[in-house]
């Protein structure tokens, strides 16, 4: 097997507020909002909003009606820390950046190298309207 992810979804606090935002977002990330759905997933209570590209499907979900005011933390036991996009240059994420920028999107760490997770890690970090934390990184490997 290869370890390749199918898809990921991810709870936020408030569709009508995220959704517009991940459609810019996603939009410069490569996905094509042609292939958006939405749907409701009634035996768990939730809605989604599908982002479908050949690589990867990303969705984005309500949260349970009991949970809605807890406060987004990375580091709560079962939350994800982040995601991270593999970029194909350090030049695309300088490009990307001012695009990241513009949509709202909360810069945590501007484009630079971060030799602390290797020798040629190139990152941007940057968090959505929520607080929900992602990553474009570019590193050279041998092993690509």
């Amino acid at each position: 097997m290869k370890p390749i992810i199918d898809h990921i979804q991810v709870t936020v606090k408030d569709l009508a507020v995220a959704e517009p935002f991940y459609d810019q977002l996603l939009s410069i990330l490569g996905f094509d909002m042609n292939l958006k759905s939405r749907g409701r997933v009634e035996a768990h209570d939730f809605d989604v909003v599908e982002y479908v590209h050949s690589n990867l499907t990303i969705g984005i979900n309500s949260p349970r009606e009991v949970l809605k005011d807890e406060p987004i933390h990375r580091r709560k036991p079962g939350a994800v820390h982040h995601i991270a996009f593999k970029a194909e240059s350090r030049e695309q994420i300088d490009e990307l950046y001012p695009k990241i920028k513009s949509v709202g999107a909360n810069i945590v760490e501007p484009p630079q190298y971060y030799p602390q997770h290797g020798e040629s890690y190139y990152a941007l970090f940057f968090k959505d309207l929520e607080g929900i934390k992602y990553e474009l990184v570019y590193e050279e490997r041998d092993f690509e």
